[in-house]
């Protein structure tokens, strides 16, 4: 049987030998012992220093007694993780994103447009609003993102003599203690995109589901949809026959329990579309009071062509609501179909039209159009800066106009052909985060009424937004 001996050992027994006289090659034997035992001594100190670099590496800790080796290896290690922790933590920001804007805005009117001339001519607010866009997982291909909207906010605005105009100031954002800021949840969704193909997102469909502002998905429009920027006036803001007459059926700050699915095919850059379809909780269904039955259902298509090279979109839809509200307050459905055009003419002016025609349900105006458009500031040298200008006309429905008609106690005058609105602004764009936006309104024959006097408003309005 062989045994193999240590390194250690056979250079010891080798060391042994040379205690042996020998009396052929006795110099060259004895220079040969003496480099082994050479070696020897060498491999016994490595061997003592690797015993203490392999205890010292065992603690993370660092001691001036450590070898210095291992000093300076503690040391970097020590800096990569701390240049990692950043990394990291940015790492774990990613797709997270946040905006958010404060407003503030004033408004004051002569004291016969005032449903209550004792309480002020003027009024002011202040509302805010913070959303976050987060990273809801993937699936495979498809792609989940979570969205919450805060908002909050004190001060109701003027009230009015009865207008058809749901508000002049759609800022306005009170709660039931006017010595209190109101806040809510605005919205609160989950949304899945489904792409066609695994690389392809430019034919996809969209899944969303939760806490809804109906608004966001549908009635889109590129210059008449943000009261913290451009129109006050709810009537250019929204189709007036979904918000201001109520037919939308949200909750009271404008938010309802939802759910849409939508295909939209930007393939062909010079005519993307889309179509899409959401029912909304209504009536106490849409403040999660009530049962979910009898949903607002709205449908919408739309297409974006590019005319003379410049970007517009035209919006169709049609929609459905079991719980809607009569002028009487008796609950009836209400259904109806809408337009929202917006479209770019030049480098700097774009226009937009709005209408409405309401097809069932006994409602105080059943026809509305909206038409404006924005002018930005290039040709004076403010390119950031905006005027806008719009006007719009509430039809009375031939119902209301009979009702009101014949009971002048309850309406208190008889309404008859449309009610007009006006408005005009200029956006200064202070920097990247302020703008300060005054404006002039003008409702003409408020309610329809052919005798009622006409209610000016004059207000400013300061938005700060990150």
């Amino acid at each position: 049987m062989r045994v193999a001996l240590p390194a250690r050992t056979a250079l010891a027994m080798a060391l042994s030998l040379g205690a042996v006289p020998l009396t052929a090659h006795a110099i060259d034997n004895e220079a040969l012992l003496a480099q082994i035992k050479a070696l020897v001594e060498r491999v016994e100190r490595l061997e003592a220093q690797n015993t203490q670099l392999r205890s010292a590496l065992e603690s993370d800790r660092i001691s001036e007694n450590e070898p210095e080796l291992v000093t300076r290896l503690k040391a970097v290690e020590a800096r990569q993780q701390a240049l990692q922790t950043p990394t990291k933590k940015l790492e774990a920001f990613d797709g997270i994103s946040v905006e958010g804007s404060l407003t503030g805005a004033v408004q004051q009117a002569g004291r016969g447009a005032l449903a209550d001339p004792a309480s002020g001519r003027s009024r002011s607010n202040y509302r805010g609003d913070v959303a976050v866009t987060l990273p809801g997982g993937d699936f495979g291909k498809n792609k989940g993102t979570v969205y919450v909207h805060a908002r909050f906010g004190q001060g109701d605005g003027l009230a009015l003599r009865p207008t058809y105009t749901g508000t002049a100031n759609s800022t306005a954002f009170g709660g039931d203690d006017p010595n209190d800021t109101q806040f809510t949840v605005a919205q609160a969704w989950y949304q899945l995109e489904v792409p066609f193909t695994e690389r392809n997102v430019l034919r996809k469909t969209t899944f969303t589901v939760g806490k809804i502002d109906p608004f966001v998905f549908f009635d889109q429009n590129a210059i008449a949809d943000d009261e913290t920027r451009r129109f006050a006036n709810n009537v250019f803001v929204h189709n007036p026959l979904l918000d201001s007459g109520g037919d939308v059926g949200a909750d009271r700050f404008g938010f309802a329990p939802g759910a849409i699915a939508a295909y939209e095919d930007t393939s062909d850059k010079a005519m993307p579309w889309g179509v899409s379809l959401g029912a909304f909780g209504a009536g106490r269904g849409a403040s999660f009071s009530g049962s979910n039955g009898k949903p607002l259902v709205i449908a919408q298509a739309w297409v974006s062509p590019r005319i003379n090279a410049l970007p517009g979109t035209y919006r169709a839809y049609a929609w459905s609501n079991a719980r809607a509200a009569n002028f009487d307050d008796s609950e009836a459905r209400h259904s109806g179909f809408g337009l929202s055009i917006d479209q770019r003419v030049t480098d700097s002016l774009t226009l937009f039209g709005r209408y409405g025609h309401q097809t069932t349900g006994d409602v105080r105006f059943d026809r509305v159009l909206t038409v404006g458009g924005e002018l930005d500031g290039s040709s004076w040298g403010r390119g950031a800066d905006g005027v806008g200008l719009a006007m719009g006309m509430l039809r009375t429905s031939s119902r209301f106009a009979a009702a009101s008609a014949a009971d002048l106690g309850t309406y208190g005058h008889a309404a008859h052909g449309a009610e007009r609105i006006g408005e005009l602004y200029y956006r200064i764009h202070l920097n990247d985060h302020v703008e300060l936006t005054p404006s002039l309104q003008y409702i003409a024959r408020p309610a329809a009424n052919l005798d009622g006097k006409g209610i000016t408003l004059v207000g400013v309005r300061a938005r700060v937004g990150f």
